[in-house]
């Protein structure tokens, strides 16, 4: 249970640099981003397979066409949307808003996982549930305070953002899902060879996407520059340092946690990912929270707490 948590911890302090990416490179496209940061995956993929390659070798076609939906969803298609929030809304509304999925997954894993792993009782599980969405609430609160305040806000762009943040964690909570159906189903298999597999369907459709980009703005002339964009140092090295420490590091701790811990309980681990993504976005500002921000990420810390000390119920056949 506490390695299974352990390793949640460390997925969420590796996916939570992702909601700085944008924030660093506000020049450049969201879909410019998410094809870079899947290519840099892709890459980094191709020699951890060959390390992995007796393992991948036991892989069906089911097992890679898996992989696929897993990699288009989880990753092209959830950072393409997350990016796209982030540099229209900000950071803080689409951390929070991915900061519900501990609420969202626990209720749907719950309900469809429960004769594989137990029910969670609803009556134990529903106080540590409405903790974690009072802490949420909470920073929601705080950081919607604080957009007030400034005059300069663009609501409709504003808007935007939170429209493709939805669609963002509408991905994620699809994918946890499915990658812990596939990770249960397969308990004699490597988390880290799972994690390589899903990088090596990435790469072709990353490449793909990248070079259909970079046609499509020569022929719209903008003036972007191709292939790297107006700082390609500082776009290959963040690329590079997400595509290995989140992609692959961040997927290969949620994979080990994902086979050590319920399904239900899983998805309320990513919280950590949240509160990664806040302690980041505050440092980046050079800011210190506000007292209510403080509050909420300490219902968040408790919520997590609480549950991960309920067991699983076992569901009479």
């Amino acid at each position: 249970m506490w390695t299974g948590v352990a390793f949640a911890m460390a997925a969420g302090m590796m996916w939570g640099l992702v909601f700085i990416g944008p924030l660093l490179l506000p020049e450049y496209p969201a879909t410019l981003q998410s094809f870079g940061r899947y290519l840099a995956f892709g890459l980094i993929a191709l020699p951890l397979g060959w390390f992995d390659r007796g393992e991948l070798a036991r892989l069906t076609r089911s097992d890679w066409i898996e992989a696929f939906k897993l990699a288009a969803v989880g990753n092209l298609l959830y950072y393409l949307c997350l990016a796209s929030a982030i540099q229209r809304a900000g950071a803080p509304l689409p951390t929070m808003m991915i900061g519900t999925l501990p609420v969202i997954i626990a209720i749907c894993a719950n309900l469809r996982d429960h004769r594989r792993d137990g029910r969670l009782p609803w009556l134990r599980l529903f106080p540590s549930l409405l903790v974690i969405a009072g802490g949420i609430a909470c920073v929601n609160q705080a950081e919607l305070s604080a957009l007030a305040a400034q005059s300069t806000t663009d609501h409709a762009r504003y808007a935007v953002g939170a429209l493709f943040a939805v669609c963002a964690l509408a991905c994620w909570t699809w994918y946890p899902l499915r990658n812990a159906d596939w990770l249960r189903e397969h308990p004699g298999r490597k988390p880290r060879a799972w994690a390589t597999a899903q990088g090596l369907v990435t790469l072709p459709m990353a490449l793909i996407g990248y070079v259909a980009l970079w046609m499509w703005l020569g022929v719209t002339d903008d003036p972007l520059p191709m292939p790297f964009g107006p700082r390609p140092l500082a776009f290959v090295s963040l690329m590079a340092a997400i595509g290995l420490l989140a992609s692959w590091v961040g997927t290969l701790c949620w994979n080990e946690a994902s086979q050590r811990l319920p399904t239900a309980l899983v998805g309320q681990m990513i919280v950590f990912e949240t509160l990664a993504a806040l302690s980041y976005a505050f440092l980046l500002r050079g800011e210190w929270p506000a007292p209510l921000t403080l509050v909420g990420v300490g219902l968040l810390v408790a919520g997590v707490l609480w549950a991960v000390r309920i067991k699983p119920e076992p569901v009479p056949a």
